[in-house]
């Protein structure tokens, strides 16, 4: 077993409460990987093993790792009984939910709502409202009611808690959203986590039933959990008692997701007799990096006490460049980068432009094209925005459940078949006024005299093609009844009207042709072949971001925001906009306590995904609002060089040190 000691030492601890703090590029999927075997090999059936991370990406590779040292990569002979359940957060609660969501007012059927779905359903509720559009737009009251779904916030709550009168219209709005999605059998993506804590909580022979499927549970990444994935665990593990999470405080950075980083620092109060392992070895940094991240984040208040320590000795020490201005910086940068690669030291693929925030990557984008140097930019359209993968997958949703409205009146008239908006706004005045779903109106004996007789027409041969289409759906594999829609609707032969350039209507094709390949992925897999397994996994895929991990194949230069940037390593990083009010963020500066422990854990990823050689950035003057305005150098770069008294006395005498607070930072 090739473990250092304290890798072994945590594959060993076998049962009990175990908290593994694995600080950046120590080795944590390993030791996951090496302890589920080890579970196994001691006579724990792996079926009664679950483990659960945070995306599909990295579920998948516990999955194969763990098979791989079980039975040298061969597949078991038998998947339901030979394999843990390692999954993500949200798959899990989607099984739990299959199960039991009846109990709790659901179809065992419900259909997950995307990002569209989710814009109807709130354009519609603010309109009944009556919200003014200045004061709460759907993607506002979206935005609102994450943020409280993601810290177990129900709609009666957040009546009580709101302060603002933004805040009061949200929360009004929020619970007439959620009757919205109950009405048409839809949950939305942080319902998944919401609604399992309140079915735990509520149904105590459910949340018996489900503790008892399992022996050992092991969560990853456990600094990133929220209230509810954070209860779910507690209610899981509490007969057994078999826990063990894998995470690093120092790297907790999605407290604005609603992730809470006091569930790391409290695990051995939560669990009085746990054992805490620390993985401090870093494999990944050369020594002279990770002195810079040790020193900063040991300006953290509240983190466990742990120093990474390299396996790689020496390296050359981070360059702190400065800039006059974000052009020069973003220019001098692409220059830098362009010499390496005429040098043939690195490929374009080995090099990583970091940045706090979206607004960044746009100099150096311009600066990357005219040097005519590959690049990718992480978080650009994601596939499952594109209009006619919507379209579809619209399509497939009625077909599970005709009464998911927001498809429905997606693709009412989509190719166009005289189902015009006045009908389809007349529809629904109808619907609402007897109380029932517009598809119950289409397939009324009354259709007529609702629609009138030239629309009703058009109306019964869209109702024929969707019984027509929903009866095949229930024999045949999603693949073919994808094939079979976009037959029979027409959709793709209406491609080249929309999309008149050539170039373009062949990548809304190609993009049709990639649902199918996906759908044919899935049915070979574990999920099962029906469609509505299908659109589930689908659902909880587009949330892990696969147009990232398809960018990222490319020997392409890669532009990324510091949150995309967690999870992966480069050889060569630039970490730019090294300046207060961007690192740390102007808000997190403003709010001050926590929020600037997050922004250093933030730098700390950034730093840490350096391989070799790191640069850190800063430019004296950077335009806002069409001016040029002086900045002031990061706090971070004073801490990580060891110059942290200098910024409180820069602090304390700002106008008469503005020229030496450049040049110490520097």
């Amino acid at each position: 077993m090739s473990l250092n000691p304290a890798q072994r030492a945590a594959v060993q601890t076998l049962t009990g409460p175990l908290l593994v703090l694995a600080g950046a590029g120590t080795g944590k999927t390993r030791v996951v990987t090496y302890r589920i075997a080890e579970l196994i090999r001691h006579g724990t059936r792996p079926e009664r093993i679950l483990a659960v991370t945070f995306t599909n990406k990295a579920a998948d590779e516990m999955r194969l790792r763990s098979l791989a040292l079980l039975g040298n990569g061969k597949p078991p002979q038998k998947k339901k009984t030979m394999i843990p359940e390692i999954s993500t957060f949200h798959s899990l609660c989607v099984r739990i939910l299959r199960r039991h969501a009846e109990k709790i007012g659901y179809p065992k059927q419900f259909s997950i709502g995307d990002r569209s779905d989710q814009e109807s359903i709130a354009r519609n509720v603010l309109r009944e409202v009556r919200a003014p559009s200045n004061l709460l737009r759907p993607d506002d009251l979206l935005f609102h009611i994450s943020h409280w779904k993601s810290r177990s916030i129900q709609p009666v709550q957040a009546a009580a808690i709101a302060q603002t009168d933004r805040e009061h219209l949200a929360a009004v709005a929020y619970r007439r959203y959620q009757q919205a999605l109950k009405a048409c059998g839809t949950v939305d993506f942080d319902d998944l986590l919401l609604l399992v804590e309140g079915l735990f909580r509520k149904q105590v022979p459910v949340r018996r039933m489900e503790a008892r499927r399992f022996d050992h549970i092991l969560i990853d990444e456990y600094q990133d959990t929220n209230s509810s994935q954070y209860q779910i665990v507690r209610y899981l593990a509490a007969g057994h008692r078999n826990l063990c999470v894998v995470g690093d405080d120092d790297q907790s950075i999605y407290g604005w997701r609603g992730a809470e980083v006091e569930h790391i620092l409290r695990f051995a109060t939560d669990w009085p007799d746990a054992k805490i392992i620390r993985l401090e070895k870093n494999y990944r940094s050369t020594a002279a990096i990770l002195d810079f991240a040790n020193a900063m984040i040991q300006f953290n208040r509240s983190r466990h006490d742990k120093i990474l320590c390299p396996a790689r000795h020496g390296g050359p020490r981070p360059r702190i460049l400065q800039f006059p201005d974000e052009n020069k910086e973003a220019q001098q940068i692409v220059r830098d980068i362009a010499a390496l690669l005429l040098a043939n030291k690195v490929g374009p693929r080995d090099i990583a432009i970091l940045c706090r925030t979206n607004e960044q990557p746009r100099p150096f984008e311009t600066a990357l094209r005219q040097a005519n140097i590959p690049y990718i930019l992480i978080g650009s359209m994601s596939f499952f925005d594109r209009r006619e993968v919507r379209d579809l997958l619209a399509y497939l949703k009625i077909l599970v459940d005709p009464n998911d409205e927001p498809s429905l009146l997606r693709i009412l008239n989509t190719p166009p078949r005289g189902i015009g908006r006045q009908v389809q706004q007349h529809l629904v005045a109808a619907a609402i006024e007897r109380g029932v779903s517009v598809w119950r109106l289409i397939t009324s004996p009354s259709l007529d005299s609702i629609a009138g007789p030239r629309s009703a027409t058009a109306l019964k041969q869209f109702r024929a093609m969707v019984q027509t289409l929903r009866s095949s759906s229930k024999t045949k594999k999603p693949s073919d009844v994808i094939r079979q829609v976009l037959d029979l609707t027409g959709y793709a032969e209406d491609l080249p009207r929309l999309y008149p350039d050539p170039i373009e209507c062949e990548s809304r094709s190609a993009a049709l042709e990639d649902i199918i390949r996906t759908a044919r992925a899935i049915e070979t897999g574990s999920s099962g072949s029906s469609l509505c397994a299908f659109l589930s996994d689908l659902a909880l895929n587009q949330r892990d971001d696969d147009t990232k991990e398809d960018q990222l194949r490319r020997n392409a230069v890669v532009l990324m925001t510091l949150h995309s940037a967690k999870g992966l390593e480069f050889p060569h990083v630039y970490l730019v906009g090294m300046e207060e009010g961007i690192l740390p963020h102007k808000k997190s500066i403003e709010a001050a306590g926590q929020a600037i422990d997050e922004e250093r854990r933030l730098c700390y990823v950034g730093i840490t995904r350096a391989m070799e050689r790191l640069t850190l950035s800063f430019s004296l003057s950077r335009r806002k609002w069409g001016k040029a305005r002086e900045t002031v150098p990061s706090r971070f770069l004073f801490e990580m060089t060891g110059q942290a008294e200098k910024w409180v006395k820069l602090q304390k005498h700002p106008k008469d040190s503005k020229h030496r607070r450049k040049k110490d930072a520097s």
